[in-house]
């Protein structure tokens, strides 16, 4: 043995030849972490010392090859002062740059994902093999950041700048075949030819049929383009990605020009100038929202897992009302791999369901992400009926009818009747309490919340509510089926609007005061979105539906009547009553037409203004600042109080339901990392300034505890 450590060891295999192996103890995978650095130094070392080695190759002892930075050890680096972070950044990039000047040809060998810095790691040999199931790429972009080990040095230099952009910028993973397409890997074999092939690379290298040195050389040196080329190259390039990221993603566009600055340098200024731009964006806001929000989905993903040793395996489940939502649901289902019933009493139901799962299905195959074979078996998984008689054999049921208390009790206690007696019944109920629809069954402990979002394919979240009878099993078992529907459970705990809806409401709130005051809905809006959310909330009213808002509007005010109850008429009351529902029948706020791609455009409608007008009391003054405020003050204080009343266990858990649930701005992180961006001192003055508004204004007893203890809510 060379070298043996906790993470990495060099053993000579034959001829000359050594294996580095990643292999980090007491993980699922490899990753560098401190310790993985600090040996992958000592390896270098000590090949370097060892004149009898011919060549290296490099290999994974796991089912991935190495999935990146530890994140968890290097967000606190982030803190450091700026010098001290850059310092350490080219510390780490020695190491690389050692390996990759080794007297030696080095192959590594990729068995499975290799991303940021465990691609950054291939990218410093000399050759790259892969695996044709494995995946490569620098997602460093999806954290507010860029590559920090050399990507931007060594990608722009190995596989062309233009490519290396795209790459980069996009941040996403690569296939295989698109790897050897563009050259960032030399060959691609199936997994049992991997080592021999990496082996086969090496020797021919150091018998002198592949120029290894040759082959390093560009990444030495400046980018083979001349200053015409770099102009249109960059240029062209930075205009693109501002436009597809937007101004409150910088990350991409600063890698452009960070490639753009470093064109003209060897690698060692080039590395410098790449560790000045990664400390100028590790030290921004938004690496600390997207960062924390990788973290937070982290913990999600884990308090997920802690359910796994209890739940039971569902192999057939069921969803009651076809339609929209319960074909979306039984796509989502057939389409992960777990068979489902589809129920509905009228066959027009069952039809649009199942329209809808084709739709759906139809699109994965048109994009190339699913066979037409494998569409038919999705398509087959999805049965129909209109009666109970296979539900006897039935694991889960997903009820999905109307938003009614009555009729959803009425259907619970039938379908208990045909399933068996340890099924698992949930309810896709969006607002109504839990315990309240369990009162109509026999054995409520098997009764759960399984609340969707629309449209079901494209939301992420699925929260799991517990009602007061719920079983650690059946709230288990849901959070494990939702898994395997590819969705991120949130757990929480009964009351109306549960988590998200009932922070939503608030918001709306907010929305409704400003129409009282006679603020313009279409400035409304452009101000929310440009604040990052996806639409404004005039258009997500419509989205979502008036008709929905204004039920559920109704349920949170009697359920919280001392802050969401209104007095008069509302906005919503008026487009409710002039039968404007939103995008279902063509007009709400907006009026809408269909596209070139037959889907609805929004367009400004004057009848909307004249039936606004109603409702418009006393007119105020409000600056772009006040209208943030007027929306974000309710729902972060909402937000606050679900967390301090328990309907959710933990800040990363209420941040997150809104960013998955809602499409809070990602790059703000969520509303309570919003409210510690702005300081909790500072935020409770701010809530305090608009105290005339009302109770939906007033910080809670706790949180004016935290701003005077100067707590925060993360770290």
């Amino acid at each position: 043995m060379i070298y043996e450590g906790k993470a990495i060891t060099v053993k000579a295999l034959e001829s000359g030849i050594v294996e580095l192996k990643f292999d980090l103890k007491g993980e699922s995978v490899n990753k560098f972490n401190r310790l993985t650095l600090n040996e992958l130094r000592q390896s270098v070392d000590a090949i370097k010392a060892d004149g009898s080695i011919k060549g290296v190759i490099v290999t994974s002892g796991k089912d991935v090859f190495i999935v990146g930075a530890d994140i968890t050890e290097f967000v606190d680096s982030f803190k450091l002062p700026a010098e001290e972070l850059v310092a350490g950044n080219l510390e780490a990039n020695k190491i690389f740059s050692d390996f990759e000047d080794l007297s030696v040809p080095t192959v590594v060998a990729i068995n499975g994902i290799a991303l940021g810095g465990g691609f950054e790691m291939c990218l410093a040999a000399d050759y790259r093999v892969m695996v044709d199931s494995a995946k490569v790429g620098l997602p460093e972009v999806k954290l507010g950041i860029y590559p920090g080990f050399g990507g931007t040095v060594r990608l722009p230099r190995v596989i062309g700048t233009d490519n290396a952009v795209e790459w980069i910028a996009a941040g996403k993973e690569n296939r295989a075949a698109d790897a050897l397409k563009v050259g960032a890997v030399d060959a691609v074999v199936t997994a049992d030819k991997l080592q021999a092939a990496a082996l086969d690379l090496v020797k021919r290298a150091i018998s002198g049929e592949l120029d290894y040195k040759a082959k390093r050389q560009p990444k030495l040196e400046k980018l083979k383009l001349n200053a015409i080329e770099q102009m249109m190259c960059f240029e062209t390039a930075k205009g693109f990605v501002a436009g597809q990221a937007g101004p409150n993603y910088p990350a991409p566009v600063e890698a452009i020009k960070t490639i753009q600055k470093a064109a003209n340098f060897g690698r060692e200024k080039a590395l410098e100038v790449e560790a000045a731009g990664f400390v100028k964006l590790a030290k921004t806001s938004v690496a600390e929202s997207l960062i924390g929000l990788f973290l937070n989905d982290q913990e999600l993903k884990k308090k997920a897992k802690d359910h796994d040793e209890i739940a039971k395996d569902v192999k057939l489940a069921a969803v009651l009302g076809a339609g929209i939502m319960g074909g979306g649901i039984a796509y989502q289902s057939a389409s992960k791999g777990t068979p489902i019933l589809m129920k509905d009493i009228r066959e027009e139901g069952i039809q649009m369901g199942l329209n809808e799962a084709s739709k759906l299905l139809g699109n994965l195959v048109a994009k190339g992400r699913m066979t037409p074979a494998k569409m038919a078996v999705a398509l087959n998984a999805i049965r129909p009926t209109m009666s109970y008689g296979d539900f006897g054999n039935v694991d889960i049921v997903v009820e999905a009818v109307v938003e009614n208390p009555k009729v959803k009790q009425a259907v619970l206690a039938e379908v208990e009747g045909a399933v068996k007696e340890d099924a698992i019944l949930a309810s896709n109920t969006s607002t109504i309490s839990i315990s309240l629809l369990a009162k109509a069954l026999k054995r409520p402990e098997n009764f759960v919340g399984m609340h969707f979002f629309n449209p079901v394919h494209m939301m992420p979240l699925v929260e799991v509510i517990r009602g007061e009878k719920s079983s650690e099993v059946a709230v288990a078992t849901t959070v494990a089926y939702a898994k395997k529907m590819g969705k991120t459970p949130v757990v929480v705990n009964d009351c109306p609007g549960f988590l998200v809806n009932r922070v939503l409401f608030p918001y709306f709130g907010g929305f409704s005061k400003l129409l009282e005051f006679g603020v313009d809905f279409v400035r409304i809006d452009k101000v929310m979105e440009k604040f990052g959310w996806p639409m404004g909330p005039a258009y997500l009213s419509d989205v979502v539906g008036i008709d929905t808002g204004h039920h559920g509007r109704d349920v949170m005010a009697e359920g919280f009547p001392d802050r969401m109850a209104v007095e008069g008429r509302t906005a919503v009351d008026v487009m409710y009553e002039a039968d404007r529902l939103g995008q279902k029948n063509g007009k709400g706020f907006y009026a809408y037409e269909m596209d070139k791609r037959g889907k609805p455009k929004k367009v400004i409608d004057p009848q909307a203004y004249e039936l606004l007008k109603s409702i418009v009391g006393e007119q105020r003054e409000v600056t772009d600042e006040d209208i943030i405020n007027f929306m974000m003050i309710p729902l972060c204080m909402e937000t606050v109080r679900c967390l301090e009343d328990g309907i959710v266990d933990t800040a990363a858990e209420a941040d997150m339901g809104l960013i998955y649930g809602i499409g809070f701005p990602p790059f703000r992180g969520g509303a309570l990392r919003y409210i510690d961006s702005i300081g909790v001192a500072e935020f409770v003055a701010l809530a305090d300034k608009y105290a005339d508004l009302g109770a939906l204004y007033t910080p809670t007893a706790k949180l004016r505890e935290m701003a005077a203890s100067g707590q925060k809510f993360f770290g």
